[in-house]
């Protein structure tokens, strides 16, 4: 008989190239399509040869090989990463009036001449947990959560589990693509009777699976649950992007990408509102829930030209799907006090099961919604979720009174300190004033550590309260004065989580000027109003000293905000705590005083690698001579700064006949 020729390592490389082409096809079919050639036996023989042969020869082994979807070690922690594009959140719609006015307002931005030729694409809206993929020549480089939009968390360990996701794309290019990840109707139940078999309680809802799973920092059990996706955005790419919404969402089908099929390109407003009703009826029928219908303006350019207000799209809507609602009974009335003083009654409510979790409590906002709804304690209620999110008292059934029911009455004294509360002029909101009450200084320490404020991971409200009640802080300045030897006799902590957290609050000790304002928690100042401020007074010395008319003057700032900026930085208490903070933090600078008007009133934006500076520095430069950096192309942009490699702003500049400037012609326009 005679010898077997061994394989040349060359003829294991194709064998092993072949195999990894195969096994994504079928995984392809079977998982996108939702088609299958070959069994699951055979499915599973070829990838046991792949791996028997990658762990022969493990210098064959590539990072998108399928044998790599659940590979290393588990985790010590997330990674923060910075998304390359912006992410947002939708505006929703519950009403087909609201509907009909985001319409109008969407033809009006557009102008007369645009206005009767707008289309919409509407796509379901996958009740899951969104995820940011990018990809470089093709291959799965990072995943990552949505985080605050700017910022998220590294998950590729745990989505590479995920088979409907690719390694690699049909096409070699750079791109990120946006989506959902979801567990079915079928694995939850699945799931749960595992739970019930363990004895452990079952979960709320397959959203909070699939969230769970990819924050869990071992891949394992994000692979165990066998969640699924959906890809509806491509929001970045190295050449030319569709034109329209519709042809985008079969590109991303091109490349290789799970896409919901039950998406409809609708001619006008009322097409939009048939396909909602009629997936009403439908959403049940889908092994995924559904919890609306995501409207974009179809046309790719004229999103451009809306672009964006401070949290959405303006050319989008989420038009969701009526709250769910359920019958409850008021047990009692508590009130809440937040860290601006305001009172917030809330409703004590027999459990109910309600869009998929137990509800046990509802806002009522505040003593004259009360009054509206006539709502007494004891009062049977119909209750929903706004958006399935927030519990809301929607009617009292007044009807099942029984003549106990008691009447509610808002406190006189603050329950907390037994401060006499006051009423807010021409508002319904009732505060209390001190200062020093428990619950409000609680509460103002969660928002001083609060991802848009110093954003100390792993400092979260448990944390807070535990440090407060074992005596460990006083205030926000002795946080930065913790050990860990304060921490690990608490019963919260062993010695690594107090090493993550020491290290966590030590990475935070210098902030910028506009998150250090937000931190400090002034009435009526949020995060547009801080970053305003911090352009123009540019250090923290200059804003103690602005007078009410500097501060009116500035762009987002009224009367009202300008007393209480004012007023907060020549109050004792705050001055005295600003002192011993400022010995524990350090302050970036939060803008420079311009120097020039040169570019006053002109908007750029930039793409590609500068070789000369930063792009950052570049924003600052333009910034210093009175310009305007923004980070869409639209008809109202002036300047579109070219550096190596541009993105697609630079393909849509040209679409739109924006000036472009190269390196050398931006640094002759800057040039003091």
């Amino acid at each position: 008989m005679p010898a077997i020729k061994k394989p040349q390592k060359k003829e294991v490389g194709g064998r092993i190239d072949k195999l990894r082409k195969l096994i994504n096809y079928h995984r392809y079919l079977y998982h996108v399509l939702d088609r299958q050639e070959i069994s699951d036996a055979a499915l599973d023989s070829l990838k046991k040869e792949l791996y028997d042969l990658e762990q022969k020869y493990p210098e064959f082994v590539a990072i998108d090989s399928p044998t790599q979807r659940v590979a290393g070690k588990p985790l010590e922690k997330f990674v923060k990463v910075k998304h390359k594009i912006r992410q947002w959140s939708f505006n929703d719609a519950f009403s087909e009036e609201e509907m009909k006015e985001f319409d109008e307002r969407v033809k009006r931005m557009l102008g007369d001449s645009i206005s009767k030729q707008v289309e919409y694409t509407c796509e379901l809206k996958i009740d899951g947990f969104k995820i940011i993929l990018t990809y470089e020549k093709g291959i799965l480089k990072t995943a990552a959560t949505r985080g605050n939009g700017i910022e998220g968390e590294d998950v590729t360990q745990n989505v590479k589990t995920i088979e409907s996701i690719p390694l690699r794309l049909e096409k070699n290019v750079d791109a990120v693509v946006e989506g959902e990840i979801w567990l079915s109707k079928k694995e939850f139940e699945k799931l749960n009777a595992a739970q019930k078999k363990k004895g452990e309680p079952p979960f709320a809802n397959p959203r909070n699976v699939a969230a769970g799973s990819i924050r869990q920092l071992d891949p394992k059990i994000a692979a165990s649950r066998k969640l699924d996706s959906f890809i509806y955005d491509l929001s970045w790419l190295d050449f030319e992007l569709p034109k329209t919404q519709f042809e985008e969402l079969k590109k991303l089908s091109e490349l290789g990408f799970k896409v919901n099929k039950n998406f409809k390109l609708c001619k006008n407003i009322d097409e939009v509102i048939n396909f909602w009703k009629e997936w009403q009826k439908k959403k049940e029928r889908q092994d995924y829930w559904i919890d609306g219908v995501v409207v974009k303006l179809n046309n790719c350019l004229w999103q451009e030209m809306l672009g964006y207000t401070g949290k959405a799209p303006r050319f989008a809507i989420a038009f969701k799907f009526p709250a769910q609602q359920a019958t409850t009974t008021v047990e009692n009335i508590q009130v809440q006090v937040g860290r601006t003083g305001v009172l917030t009654p809330v409703a004590y409510l027999k459990p109910v099961l309600l869009a998929g979790s137990v509800v046990s409590r509802a806002t009522l906002h505040n003593k004259d919604e009360i009054n509206r709804l006539d709502l007494k304690i004891g009062d049977t209620v119909i209750i929903q979720k706004a958006g399935d999110v927030i519990p809301d008292v929607l009617q009292v059934i007044k009807d099942l009174r029984t003549g106990k029911e008691k009447t509610f009455h808002m406190p006189e004294k603050c329950l907390m300190c037994d401060s006499k509360v006051i009423q807010e002029k021409d508002s319904p909101l009732v505060r209390c004033p001190n200062f020093k009450c428990e619950s409000r200084h609680r509460r103002s320490l969660y928002y001083f550590a609060s991802k848009n404020a110093f954003d100390i991971e792993g400092l979260g409200p448990k944390i807070i309260d535990a440090l407060l009640d074992n005596g460990l802080i006083q205030d926000a300045t002795d946080i930065f004065d913790l050990k860990e030897g304060d921490l690990i006799p608490l019963e919260r902590f062993a010695e690594k989580s107090a090493e993550n957290l020491i290290k966590a609050i030590s990475e935070r000790r210098e902030i910028s000027l506009d998150r250090f304002i937000i931190a400090l928690g002034i009435l009526h100042t949020g995060e547009r109003t801080a970053q305003s401020l911090a352009d123009k007074f540019g250090s923290l010395e200059n804003l103690e000293k602005a007078t009410p008319e500097e501060l009116i003057s500035i762009k987002d700032v009224g009367e009202v905000v300008a007393k209480s900026i004012y007023e907060w930085f020549r109050n004792r208490h705050n001055k005295k705590f600003l002192k011993r903070l400022l010995k524990r933090i350090k302050i970036k600078k939060g803008g420079k005083k311009k120097i020039g008007t040169k570019l006053k009133g002109l908007k750029f934006v930039l793409t590609g690698t500068l070789n000369s500076m930063s792009r950052d520095k570049a924003k600052e430069k333009i910034r210093l001579l009175g310009g305007e950096v923004v980070e869409s192309v639209s008809f109202k942009t002036n300047y579109v700064v070219v550096g190596k490699d541009p993105g697609s702003k630079y393909d849509k500049a040209k679409q739109l006949g924006v000036k472009i400037l190269k390196e050398k012609e931006f640094l002759d326009l800057t040039k003091g």
